[in-house]
């Protein structure tokens, strides 16, 4: 089974129904064995330039392991769901399993206001 990391933008209007979406996507990577080795829900940002006149979106990143036929599956599923705005899916070379930097930036943003 490859790696491939996955960020996608859902709809604000749909963040609401994240977790539903979330449960069908982890169906759908661990019925052909494969596992989610890190899921970071980064929240609703800001977007660079306006996508279907939306100015913001919610983020998700999975870092995952599956066959290229959950991959097809998991794609098929984003082109056919109108709440995903965008997606990206890159190959990686093994599992990444520490925080991203966005959510380094996150962890040090609540440190420092505790302080």
């Amino acid at each position: 089974m490859k790696h491939y990391e996955v960020v996608f933008m859902v709809h604000p209007d749909q963040s609401d129904q994240l977790p539903n979406m979330l449960e069908k996507y982890r169906e759908i990577i661990e019925s052909g064995g494969g596992k989610i080795h890190r899921l970071e829900d980064w929240g609703r940002r800001q977007l660079a330039y306006p996508i279907a006149k939306l100015h913001k979106a919610h983020y998700i990143l999975m870092n995952i392991e599956c066959n290229t036929d959950a991959l097809d599956d998991l794609n098929d599923a984003f082109r056919y769901n109108d709440a995903i705005l965008r997606r990206l899916i890159i190959g990686k070379d093994e599992a990444v399993t520490e925080p991203s930097v966005m959510m380094a930036k996150e962890e040090n943003k609540e440190t420092k206001e505790t302080n």
